[in-house]
């Protein structure tokens, strides 16, 4: 008789036999250089990264690791925004190459590293489009993702993009007119590529829906024993989902999905708990569905691992009447969605743009030195 031991169904087991792919939502060299990255990929089911201005501010200001690039650099006199260049696109290289054989395994859909644009260009459509050209040349791996705003400057830059071959994360989405926009941006991009001859095949892209903060804002303006509190995050993240599966049914879709085209996956962004009183795997339990990327920043993938279920059932598709009667119940209660996520947006955009000018206030002080 076998006394062999059979493995413990683990958190990251059960979402990942859900369809969730689990992306972090960080980045940094050490976590490169001491095999953590490494670690996670293999004990817990990682398929990708994610990264932003505010993870690379932390990083780079965060010990020594860059210290010998930095002084390189400084040598060789380049300008502080060639710097951070090169250092945060040698990050995402190697990260890269650390989920390439996720990115074999997974025919391309998943092992992603996500580097975003100077998010001061979020307003500026041709300098976002010259960036993403720029950084997609530079990382040079096809498991590459550039993120791009979605602001309405940025619509235009995702469809070129896209339509040069280019796989494409959009980020900062708040609101479900701007994702339709997205998703018809991403479309129509194919659309471009595959009268212009491109293997459609090869370009994938991701809709980065963010979450806990349109909660932040919204249980703000509702009265502290109101039941909607905690509520508009996953019904706007449904009824972003039931448009997707609206997109999949579609003849546009399935015109270009005969020619190779891949559904543009919603992917839940800022999934970390700002209220202390809701449980922290909240925006993991309540977004379980597949075809979906859920990012999760360190302190929740901890979460996860310590008292995450090990079994998972659906908990989206067939909540979407449901998440209209939520949405009806916040216009009644006062709550503007459409004003909620127009200033999430201008938060989001002015948020990344400090964290960058932070970064390149570090990377400045220590060429200096």
């Amino acid at each position: 008789m076998s006394t062999a031991t059979i493995p413990t169904a683990t958190a990251f087991d059960a979402l990942s036999q859900a369809g969730v792919s689990l992306w972090l939502d960080d980045l940094s060299r050490d976590r490169l250089e001491s095999g953590s990255l490494a670690h996670d990929i293999e004990a817990r089911d990682l398929a990708g990264v994610t990264t932003n201005p505010s993870i690379f501010a932390a990083s780079v200001s965060d010990g020594d690791a860059y210290d010998a690039q930095i002084a390189d650099l400084a040598t060789r006199k380049v300008s502080v925004e060639e710097a951070v260049r090169m250092i945060t696109t040698a990050d995402v290289r190697s990260a890269c190459d650390a989920f390439a054989l996720v990115h074999h395994a997974t025919r391309g859909q998943d092992g992603r590293v996500s580097l975003e644009v100077d998010p001061r260009l979020a307003r500026d459509t041709d300098a976002t489009i010259a960036e993403a050209r720029q950084l997609w040349w530079l990382v040079d791996r096809p498991n590459l993702m550039i993120k791009i705003p979605a602001t309405v400057e940025g619509l235009p830059a995702i469809r070129k993009a896209i339509s040069e071959g280019i796989s494409v994360n959009v980020t900062l989405i708040f609101s479900l007119e701007r994702y339709r926009q997205v998703v018809d941006a991403y479309l129509s991009g194919l659309e471009d590529a595959l009268a212009a001859g491109r293997d459609i095949a090869s370009i994938r892209s991701v809709a980065s829906f963010f979450i806990s903060r349109v909660d932040a804002e919204v249980d703000g303006r509702l009265a502290a024993d109101s039941p909607l509190r905690g509520k508009a995050a996953v019904a706007n993240a449904a009824l972003a989902l039931e448009h997707h599966h609206e997109v999949l049914d579609s003849d546009r879709f399935r015109a270009l999905a005969e020619h190779g085209a891949h559904p543009q996956r919603p992917l839940w962004a800022s999934t970390s708990t700002k209220d202390p009183s809701y449980p922290d795997t909240k925006y993991v339990d309540e977004l379980v569905t597949a075809g979906v990327v859920n990012t999760l920043p360190q302190k929740t993938l901890d979460a996860l691992e310590d008292h995450g279920e090990s079994t998972r059932d659906d908990t989206m598709v067939g909540t979407f009447q449901e998440a209209r009667s939520v949405m009806s119940g916040l216009a009644q209660a006062g709550v503007d969605m459409a004003e909620v996520t127009d200033l999430l947006e201008r938060q989001g955009v002015d948020k990344f743009a400090d964290a960058w000018e932070e970064l390149l206030s570090h990377v400045e002080g220590a060429m200096s030195r």
